[in-house]
């Protein structure tokens, strides 16, 4: 039982870095598309915003599977040094989850999210 929830631990933390790896491809080659279109003098900066909210998201959903691999292999082999990791990790996900949420909300509130969205639809 031991070493199928190690494997299910593993296989779990996998996706997790995986989903992490993803995001931070997709968003490093969407920036470079966005650099080039600044080079022909467009303004990038409510893009480069939502592009960074993109990564913050990929970043969270990311930390949700580690956690959970963490939380299985916390649960298998209980170390202090095992659930110090895993604390620290709910810490981060947490910072970054509150101030992720807090900025698409003040987006969302001065309005500039939707119209970049509907803007995007437009096209």
């Amino acid at each position: 039982m031991t070493d199928i929830l190690n494997i299910i631990s593993k296989v779990i933390g996998g996706i997790g870095a995986a989903i992490i790896v993803w995001g931070v491809t997709l968003t490093t080659f969407r920036l470079i598309f966005l650099e080039f279109k600044r080079f022909h003098h467009q303004l990038i900066f409510r893009e480069r915003e939502i592009l960074r909210h993109k990564l913050g998201s990929y970043l969270l959903l990311g930390l949700e599977f580690l956690i959970s691999a963490d939380i299985i292999s916390t649960i298998v082999n209980p170390t202090l040094n095992g659930m110090a990791i895993l604390a620290s990790i709910v810490a981060i996900r947490t910072v970054i989850s509150f101030f992720l949420e807090k900025e698409i909300l003040e987006m969302k509130m001065d309005g500039s999210l939707s119209q970049y969205v509907q803007k995007k639809l437009k096209k």
